[in-house]
């Protein structure tokens, strides 16, 4: 017999349901390269951010019985509160019984599936807005290109662009940028330039791929941001806009998934320890449908914006 909740056990999480939420990914999504997931204790913290004392030529020498040169790393930065955002899957009774006829269809999963992919898609616009806002740049830190050195002119040199930014990067924070993140149509119009295919016409006859640009670039990683979005009062016979419009960010996120928000990087998404959450499901009567409620507690933030080069508008 089926369990309903009741008041008292309405917030007893589903382990199995929580744990494949928190490992679901939309694969179109791109916000965690650039903003990777940090665990935090408290829905309420603050930042930390980090000078320049790794590169900076300190004086560590000392004469006998002089005192001990100090150093610190990292300070407190901004204060930031998580966002918490809620959304139930709904699966009605007639389907749950349409699928108990075909084997391997779980329901309860696809349900989760389809509320991580709204939350997720939210938190890719979120990103996305914050990742490609000028503002958040210094002036030495972006460009946006106009006419011929749009990537989508044959005479533009997307190389030389990358090149200079890397450089500009370094120089910042001492390391190079490891990610470049694409826009679909940046990388639509970066495999279609006639530089770039020169390079690769007598290694490979397949279509150039990201993977193919990380070489070209040498850069350790490129991802493609391919998801779209429909505006909340928008007709469902309109066309999706692209969550990384005509933009490209060259960054550096350090790669160990260690959730350990005391590194340097070009963001974090903050996400409360323990979460996403999935409650047990409970049994609507009036719909005859089976709910599952799935809460996440999390914020993008970007804490690193010297360690990143925005390039706006690179198509036309």
């Amino acid at each position: 017999m089926s369990k309903i909740l009741n008041t008292n056990t309405a917030a007893v999480v589903d382990v199995i349901l929580s744990t494949h939420a928190r490992g679901y990914r939309n694969q179109e999504m791109i916000s965690h390269e650039l903003f990777p997931r940090a665990g935090v204790a408290s829905r309420s913290m603050k930042t930390i951010r980090f000078g320049k004392e790794s590169f900076r030529a300190v004086q560590t020498r000392r004469a006998p019985g002089a005192d001990i040169q100090t150093i610190q790393f990292g300070y407190d930065g901004d204060p930031i509160a998580l966002d918490q955002d809620s959304l139930a899957g709904l699966v009605p009774v007639e389907h749950q019984e349409e699928a108990q006829a075909v084997p391997n269809i779980d329901l309860g999963s696809n349900a989760v599936n389809s509320v991580m992919d709204i939350m997720d898609l939210n938190l890719e616009v979120e990103s996305a807005k914050m990742a490609t806002s000028a503002l958040a740049y210094a002036d030495t830190n972006k460009v946006a290109l106009t006419g011929t050195d749009r990537w989508d002119d044959d005479a533009s040199d997307p190389a030389t662009d990358i090149d200079e930014a890397k450089e500009i990067v370094r120089r910042m924070i001492g390391r190079y940028p490891n990610k470049l993140a694409l826009s679909a149509n940046a990388f639509k119009a970066l495999k279609r330039h006639p530089k770039i295919k020169e390079q690769f016409k007598y290694t490979s006859s397949d279509s150039i791929t990201a993977e193919m640009l990380a070489n070209y670039f040498d850069i350790e990683k490129v991802v493609v941001g391919k998801a779209v979005y429909l505006p909340a009062n928008a007709g469902d016979d309109q066309l999706a806009q692209d969550v990384w419009g005509n933009d490209a960010i060259l960054a550096y996120v350090p790669n160990q998934s260690t959730g350990n928000f005391q590194m340097p990087s070009f963001g974090y998404t903050y996400e409360l320890t323990g979460y996403p959450q999935v409650e047990q499901p409970w049994y609507n009567r009036s719909r005859r449908s089976w709910l599952y409620p799935t809460t996440t507690e999390r914020r993008p933030h970007m804490v690193g914006a010297e360690g990143a080069f925005l390039f706006k508008s690179v198509v036309s």
